[in-house]
């Protein structure tokens, strides 16, 4: 439930690409790969260790943004003979052209991640791999982690396990493509499934307390020289592709804790009587209808992302809600805590490995586990360093910044203007109870804001906010306001 990306037209990006430019210098971001590297990638790219089983008599499909090249999954869903349902999960081998040790291997856990911006990507591996030979492309041999689900008429997931194996991809969809084929009636009996089993699982989330939200698309374009902001909803397909990922990363989660040894998304609810009571009044101040006795997760199944007012609730209490990291365990010294409260379940990262570098390992574990092998001594030997190297990441921080600098180009025609705002967040807790964040309704904007009068922001409160800042070259508070 984390903010979307923002988008940024064409004559956007070139209006802010200097900004961008800056933004990537201050985050460190790496321009380009080393020479060693490239030529690893090459190599690698002509050499990959492929599986003798073959699954390329499965038409498999993907979905994707239009412009995404990068494809780390394919599936193929069908009914099962006497009830219930069979899904087939293919996720980019990497492994398959990653050695342990090379200067890739070393290289991804430099960059740990691929990072988004609206006018490029950098990102974890080179792009012979990561758009080309690694990559589930249509019409292209490749090799694969091959996850078999089988589920019960009800969604409800009866076994589940993975495999190597050599698949080819058929069709490939954008979201758009595949929601219209659906609702047509166009769509293959597998692509048409998704529709099925995808609502199944939701409904099997909202069962077991699980939440999920996909936040709308921020755009931001460029109109008679001002920036405007616009939001865009989600389609369903998009949800329930969803569901499939994240019905794999239980499944690995389970599998890992069955036997032992694994990298776990471990997330636990935060829910003190201060937390709840912010939450509250967070609500109260944005219009919000919080009833006694009605659970945080309940409020958040019953919301609108599509709803500004929603939407910045959402993306606030989410951050003060769940925290969430990685936690490791070996030779059956399970952890404490198992759990990744959102998803009201076990869960684990391991359907993204050409974009998120613990999902290589992951995926071996499992792999392993399922062959009822050891797992690799290459894999046990990193583990313990995973979570600190997945903590390097920036993606967090790259997608916060570049909405603050749209937003900030948004605002900038507008300084000195006075707005109808929310408190919806406070530094108290910090030491500085002057200090928070606002919400505007129109442009739907949350920002940093200043008391200037002597007076401690009240969380929750209703203020006239004057724009003293928004500046989207600025290193930083790009966009401040200040309530007199």
């Amino acid at each position: 439930m984390r903010r979307r990306p923002m988008h940024l037209s064409a004559e956007a990006q070139d209006a802010l690409s200097t900004a961008l430019e800056d933004l990537r210098t201050e985050l460190k971001v790496p321009a380009g790969f080393p020479k060693r590297v490239l030529k690893a990638a090459k190599d690698a790219a002509e050499n990959p260790r492929l599986p003798d089983n073959d699954k390329t008599n499965l038409p498999f499909f993907t979905i994707d943004p239009p412009t995404s090249k990068d494809l780390d999954q394919a599936m193929h869903l069908e009914r099962r003979p006497g009830g219930g349902y069979r899904v087939y999960y293919a996720i980019a081998d990497v492994a398959a052209f990653v050695k342990p040790g090379s200067p890739l291997d070393a290289e991804a856990h430099d960059r740990v991640e691929t990072l988004y911006f609206p006018d490029l990507k950098v990102p974890l591996h080179p792009p012979v791999l990561s758009e080309d030979k690694a990559s589930l492309l249509p019409n292209t041999k490749r090799p694969a982690l091959l996850w078999q689900h089988d589920l019960d008429a009800h969604g409800n997931l009866t076994d589940s396990s993975v495999s190597r194996a050599m698949i080819t991809s058929r069709d490939r969809f954008d979201y758009a493509g595949a929601q219209q084929a659906i609702d047509n009636g166009t769509a293959s009996d597998s692509l048409a499934l998704l529709r099925e089993i995808g609502e199944l699982r939701e409904a099997v989330e909202v069962a077991r307390g699980g939440i999920s939200v996909n936040l709308p698309d921020q755009e931001v374009g460029l109109q008679d020289g001002s920036f405007r902001l616009h939001y865009v909803a989600t389609l369903p397909v998009e949800g329930w592709n969803e569901q499939i990922s994240l019905m794999t990363g239980m499944s690995a989660a389970a599998i890992m804790l069955d036997t032992g040894t694994g990298i776990l998304r471990t997330q636990k609810e935060q829910a003190d009587q201060n937390t709840v009571k912010r939450l509250h009044d967070i609500a109260k101040a944005l219009g919000i209808v919080w009833r006694p006795g009605i659970s945080y997760a309940t409020l958040v199944r019953k919301l609108d992302p599509r709803n500004q007012q929603h939407m910045a609730f959402l993306s606030e209490a989410t951050g003060m809600m769940l925290k969430a990291e990685y936690t490791v365990f070996r030779d059956n010294q399970l952890p404490a805590y198992t759990m990744h409260a959102a998803i009201a379940a076990p869960y684990t990262h391991c359907t993204a490995p050409l974009r998120r570098l613990v999902d290589r390992y992951t995926g071996e574990l499992c792999v392993a586990a399922c062959a009822d092998k050891p797992p690799p001594n290459w894999v046990l030997d990193a583990l313990a360093c995973i979570p600190c190297d997945m903590a390097r990441g920036k993606s967090s921080q790259a997608d916060r910044q570049t909405v603050d600098l749209a937003e900030a180009a948004v605002l900038k025609d507008r300084v000195g203007q006075v707005f109808d705002a929310a408190v919806i967040d406070t530094d108290a807790e910090r030491g500085k109870p002057r200090e928070g964040k606002v919400f505007l309704a129109d442009p739907a904007v949350l920002a940093k804001v200043e008391s200037t009068n002597g007076l401690e922001l009240q969380l929750g409160s209703s203020v006239r906010a004057t724009l003293k800042k928004a500046d989207p070259f600025a290193s930083d508070d790009k966009v401040l306001f200040t309530v007199p």
